[in-house]
C-alpha cells in the first residue's frame, strides 16, 4: 500500500486491532521506546536538512545542533509533562479539556523555544529574530511531520487493544 493509500485508510477507516504482515505488535513500553527512537532518528535527519537550508550552511554544520535540539526536546518533554501532570494532580483535574490541551501544547512549545533560541544564536551566530525564524520553521515542520509520522507508525505498529 503506498503512502496516500495508508493515510486515506487511517483517516477514514479506524479498525479494531487485526495485525497483518505489514504490521507488528509490541508491548506498550517497547512501542513507546520504538516510537521515540525512530521518530528522533527521522527528526534529526530532517532537522539537519532544514537547519542547513535556513542557515545557508551545509548539513554537517547543522547535524550537531539538530542532535542537541532533539536531546533538548526529549528532556524538556519529560520534565514538562512530569511538572504538568503534577500540577493537574494537585488541582485534581481528571480530564483535559480542549482548552487545557491547547495550554499544555503551547506551554511545551514556548519552553522549547526558550531553550533552542539561545542555542541557535550561539551555533549559527545569528540574532534573536533569525533564531526565532529558524525555530518557528522547525515548529511548523514538526507539526506536520509528527502528524504524518504518527499516522504511519500507528498503522505499522498498532496499539493492541484488549477486547
Amino acid at each position: 500500500m503506498h503512502l496516500v493509500g495508508i493515510l486515506g485508510y487511517l483517516v477514514t477507516k479506524p479498525q479494531k486491532f487485526r495485525p497483518n504482515r505489514r504490521q507488528m505488535t509490541l508491548s506498550p513500553l517497547a512501542r513507546r521506546i520504538t516510537y521515540v527512537v525512530v521518530f528522533e532518528i527521522f527528526a534529526i535527519a530532517f532537522a539537519t536538512m532544514l537547519l542547513a537550508t535556513l542557515s545557508g550552511g551545509e548539513a554537517q554544520g547543522s547535524l550537531p545542533v539538530a542532535v542537541a535540539s532533539s536531546v533538548a526536546a526529549v528532556v524538556w518533554n519529560f520534565i514538562y509533562n512530569t511538572l504538568f501532570e503534577r500540577w493537574e494532580r494537585i488541582r485534581r483535574i481528571q480530564t483535559r479539556s480542549l482548552g487545557l490541551r491547547a495550554v499544555h501544547a503551547a506551554g511545551f512549545e514556548f519552553g522549547l523555544i526558550a531553550i533552542l533560541i539561545p542555542l541557535f544564536m550561539f551555533w549559527y551566530q545569528v540574532g534573536p529574530f533569525d533564531a526565532l525564524v529558524m525555530q518557528v520553521a522547525l515548529l511548523i515542520f514538526f507539526l506536520v511531520f509528527t502528524f504524518v509520522f504518527t499516522l504511519i507508525f500507528d498503522y505499522v505498529v498498532p496499539i493492541k487493544r484488549e477486547g
